[in-house]
């Protein structure tokens, strides 16, 4: 009776961690940019009561094993890199990657970070950064009096500076993608880093060497279909339910074990 209510609560500790995986996805669901997770379990140890093989009373051998199985865990979150809806904003400074790659980002430690949240804004003295305020690398420095900005589909930057009759190009957007991106670690604030299981990144201009294209005046909502996951929901929340009816079961079998004389 004891392994029932440890298998079974096993199953509802996944089911618990499934709902909260599901409510993230949920809750970013206007997250641009964001991908959504899932989480995936395994199966535990197994008692093996019989062997396969093994001889019966009879002088016959058992062909298949008798084995109980100890429940379930959780072994991996798993990121869904599939591409999200693009929304055009009308916003010269919002723009969304078309296909494969991340915005290259310098953190506060000097390190880089990845995102693909193309929400960007201007500091104080013109760099191009993100919403927190991180700059995006390699450098883009908007001039003084620039009238309006252009970026290309390959990741040009060209400026309009009042007084100037031709535009100044100011910069080039470059991307970076990983043989496994599932492997990035999540900072939050819509960025990524890179570990060892992600792979070496790779750099590239957008549109050449299957790196996606710069989308301007536009940007990639995240990808969590709000359905799915209301489906997923559901389906957790019976799995959950089953398992707490076996505990229950189990209780009332030993107290009928209890009341024997």
């Amino acid at each position: 009776m004891n392994r029932i209510m440890q298998t079974a609560a096993s199953g509802m500790a996944a089911q618990q961690l499934n709902v909260d995986n599901i409510s993230n996805n949920l809750a970013n669901v206007n997250t641009p940019g964001y991908k959504k997770s899932r989480i995936e379990f395994q199966d535990l140890l197994y008692q093996s009561v019989r062997p396969a093989g093994s001889e019966t009373d009879q002088g016959t051998k058992t062909p298949t094993e008798l084995q109980i199985g100890c429940g379930t865990r959780p072994v991996a979150t798993s990121k869904m890199f599939s591409q999200g809806d693009i929304i055009e904003t009308g916003n010269p400074l919002d723009v969304a990657i078309n296909g494969d790659g991340f915005f290259q980002v310098l953190m506060p430690d000097g390190t880089t970070a990845y995102t693909r949240d193309g929400s960007f804004k201007l500091s104080d003295d013109g760099r191009l950064v993100t919403s927190d305020g991180y700059e995006v690398t390699p450098e883009i420095t908007l001039p003084l009096d620039t009238t309006s900005v252009n970026i290309s589909r390959d990741g040009r930057v060209t400026a309009f500076v009042a007084g100037v009759e031709n535009p100044e190009e100011i910069g080039q957007i470059e991307l970076v993608k990983f043989i496994n991106p599932a492997g990035m670690k999540n900072l939050g604030h819509n960025l990524y880093q890179a570990t060892p299981s992600s792979g070496e990144p790779s750099f590239g201009q957008p549109g050449t060497e299957g790196f996606g294209t710069i989308e301007q005046f536009y940007l990639e909502s995240s990808n969590v279909d709000v359905v799915e996951e209301m489906v997923n929901m559901i389906v957790a929340q019976r799995a959950y339910e089953i398992n707490s009816k076996a505990i229950k079961t189990a209780d009332e079998m030993m107290q009928l074990v209890n009341r024997l004389k």
